[in-house]
């Protein structure tokens, strides 16, 4: 089963995410949790959330990605950030416990001239904070470009944050694994796929992928810059891409594509990898 799907709004409530979905041929996606660059919240009717869940098992869809917001920052030394990050993390958890095998991604965080070392501890002490031994979500730590102040640009600091988790509760992290941020790092996961996972597995493990953010990049390999790209447009072209969705150890995974796209021109792209996968 070739599981992809987009960034989706919600503005139309979980179930109608889903039915979007379904329209344009996707099986599953992601969405944001809450405003992505505000601080607002709108906890979701039980029954909205039930309603996606059948709806996901009557269409054998892989679950959504929960994304949070860009306002957390989880590496944060201003404590006054570091605890809205945590509680809002928290709040979007509870939430998610409600679907089957939710996954949640977030972004480690900048540290801020703190220095790369303080700043995963940060976040790592925020990751015990919000999971929880018994709960079902697995939050995903997002594999990131590495510009700025950004942590979990390389494996080592993500191997890091996941070290650094309390042992009973290193069985609900994972990681979503980015195809232009980690591009952009300097892993050449387009052409040399088999090398990068080879070290993710070293490093991280590929036990611990869960989820692929599918996207191209407008800026070479290596730039540390981060700006997406549709797909075939970019640096990694749709050879690249292909390789990635064609690699037999990662082609069982969700991908989801978060291109700079509205409806019509998602639907356009997974018509069009649905195919690759199909070889035509």
């Amino acid at each position: 089963m070739f599981y992809i799907g987009c960034h989706l709004s919600v503005s139309e409530g979980y179930e109608g995410m889903g039915r979007t979905a379904l329209s344009i041929g996707a099986n599953t996606f992601q969405y944001f949790t809450r405003n992505p660059r505000g601080r607002g919240f709108k906890r979701p009717a039980a029954e909205d959330v039930a309603a996606l869940v059948r709806l996901m098992k009557d269409n054998c869809f892989a679950p959504p990605l929960a994304h949070a917001p860009y306002t957390f920052n989880p590496s944060s030394g201003e404590e006054r950030i570091w605890q809205y990050s945590c509680d809002a993390m928290k709040e979007d958890i509870e939430v998610l416990e409600a679907i089957p095998g939710a996954l949640y991604n977030f972004h480690p965080g900048c540290h801020v001239g703190q220095g790369a070392e303080v700043g995963i501890a940060n976040t790592a002490r925020l990751m015990n904070a919000v999971i929880t031994p018994g709960q079902s979500t697995t939050v995903l730590i997002e594999t990131m470009a590495g510009k700025g102040s950004e942590i979990g640009g390389r494996f080592e600091e993500i191997a890091e944050l996941i070290r650094l988790t309390d042992e009973d509760k290193r069985a609900h992290v994972g990681v979503c694994l980015d195809t232009c941020h980690i591009s952009d790092g300097g892993y050449n996961i387009a052409y040399e796929t088999d090398a990068v996972l080879d070290e993710f597995d070293r490093i991280i493990g590929l036990d611990r992928l869960r989820a692929i953010h599918l996207n191209d990049s407008k800026n070479p390999l290596g730039a540390k810059k981060d700006r997406h790209e549709k797909i075939g447009d970019g640096h990694l072209g749709l050879e690249g891409i292909t390789n990635v969705i064609t690699n037999p150890r990662i082609m069982h995974m969700p991908f989801y594509l978060e291109t700079p796209n509205e409806l019509e021109g998602y639907a356009a792209e997974i018509k069009l990898l649905r195919g690759v996968r199909n070889g035509n």
